[in-house]
């Protein structure tokens, strides 16, 4: 096994529907990754976002980011991370550029269409809402649907995982949708094999649990087990290092990965502050204070420059604090590059930068003042008996479709989820069920779930 993988391997325009082995097509104006970040913006899955929660469920403000605009700017900042240190890499790797006509934009392309893709798989209540899913299928009511599921099949819904559904959100075809070759389900919006890996925070499949590890990419998993085949095919093909000697699918990160990472957390430990600040959960002049320190400005100082109000002076200093977080951040990629390659760099990027005494400042506070806000925790609770309570009732409806009453509730659910072989195993049945829930906005869900308990009637004109 290699000890070390390699940029010419990692950075590959293969997509599955290509055949030809140079996998380049790159005869237009739009390059391959270009093509993945379009692909993505134009999902249905993607558009969903604009209606799920980012740090406020159902925010009456429309200034509160939501999934797809934090999303968005994610892929922003993800973009300039990938730009920054793809002219590094080629700058150090000129074989790249000359070999495989590689571009410092292709690897800001990857970075962003990742980014842009990195929470397509959240169900409706943000992180809330993954917990009520797995709360489900550890209850009472969900265990006679699963009693001839696998001990990794079952881990896949009981530990439920947003990243391993984004996964399968890009690259799984519904049979009532395509028809593909006999044996393949894998297609999707048939991104490149790069794109994929550097969306896979998570190179694992949900067993073994690595309690208590320290390194970042096990904490949780990336795949479900009707995509794990796929995902080996695409770490084969791109040279990732695989760990341990055991059967499980269980790789290091692609580097790019990394990126993504450190775009994500930039984005949501700042702008996800400032959505508290600028609804008030967050006092203003220690929410300046801490920012001003970021940047080392004096935090008793006066700006030279005239603000309207303190909300001005807010939206400067962010600006100003992601350029500076996305400079360092790339810095610190670029100097653990071989250690990167090597598999022994596992920890977040941001967590070298020297500020990062105050990022956790800033997130220890957003977490007491903003995501545990009574009104945000009694949504979430809230959200906890919608998806449990849409869950039994569409499980029920596929696995009793004799009875009446389910058979009226299947005929809620859209067709291509309901749609599958004769010989599908119960497994295969419950996740697409759990496709069609987890897929829902949150007004969908809510609306949904006070339909079918008759709680709210729908208006007939």
């Amino acid at each position: 096994m290699p000890n070390s993988t390699s940029w010419d391997r990692l950075i590959s325009k293969k997509r599955f529907e290509t055949n030809d082995p140079k996998y380049s097509s790159d005869e237009s104006v739009r390059g391959e990754f270009q093509r993945d970040y379009d692909r993505v913006v134009f999902s249905s899955a993607f558009r969903r976002l604009q209606n799920k929660t980012q740090v406020m469920p159902m925010p009456e403000s429309d200034f509160v980011h939501t999934r797809l605009t934090h999303s968005l700017e994610a892929s922003v900042v993800g973009r300039s991370l990938g730009r920054i240190v793809g002219k590094s890499i080629l700058e150090r790797h000129p074989e790249l550029a000359q070999e495989k006509h590689i571009q410092e934009a292709d690897f800001g392309d990857v970075v962003a269409a990742a980014c842009l893709a990195h929470d397509i798989g959240n169900p409706p209540f943000g992180h809330s809402g993954e917990d009520a899913i797995s709360a489900y299928f550890l209850g009472e009511a969900a265990q006679p649907y699963m009693a001839t599921l696998t001990n990794a099949e079952k881990a896949d819904l009981q530990r439920f995982e947003g990243n391993a559904a984004g996964f399968r959100t890009l690259t799984y075809t519904y049979p009532a949708h395509c028809k593909l070759p006999d044996g393949v389900s894998h297609s999707g919006l048939s991104l490149t094999y790069t794109t994929l890996a550097t969306f896979t925070k998570y190179p694992k499949e949900s067993l073994p649990v690595v309690p208590g590890t320290r390194n970042t990419s096990e904490k949780k998993y990336g795949f479900f087990q009707t995509e794990k085949a796929w995902f080996q095919n695409i770490a084969k093909e791109l040279g990732l290092l695989k760990k341990g000697e055991g059967e499980e699918v269980f790789y290091h990160r692609h580097p790019l990965a990394f990126l993504v990472e450190a775009a994500d957390d930039i984005c949501y430990r700042i702008i996800d502050f400032e959505d508290g600040l600028r609804l008030g959960l967050v006092p203003h002049e220690k929410g300046i204070y801490l920012l001003r320190q970021i940047l080392n400005d004096n935090p008793n100082r006066t700006s030279s420059l005239h603000f309207y109000d303190w909300r001005e002076e807010i939206g400067y200093l962010r600006a100003r604090i992601i350029g500076k977080l996305i400079e360092e951040t790339s810095a610190v990629f670029l100097q653990h590059e071989q250690e990167i390659l090597q598999g022994i760099y596992d920890k977040p990027l941001i967590n070298e930068l020297g500020c990062k005494p105050v990022l956790d400042e800033i997130k220890d506070l957003s977490v007491k003042l903003i995501y545990q806000n009574r009104p945000v925790l009694e949504i979430e609770a809230a959200g906890f008996e919608v998806l449990g309570g849409l869950l039994d009732a569409c499980v029920k409806a596929v696995f009793h479709p004799e009875s009446r009453h389910h058979r009226k509730l299947a005929a809620l659910i859209p067709p291509h989820y309901l749609q599958l072989p004769e010989d599908a195993s119960a497994y295969e049945r419950i996740l697409h069920i759990t496709d069609f829930v987890s897929s829902l906005t949150d007004q969908a869900a809510l609306g949904l779930y006070r339909k079918i308990k008759g709680i709210e009637l729908p208006r007939m004109y």
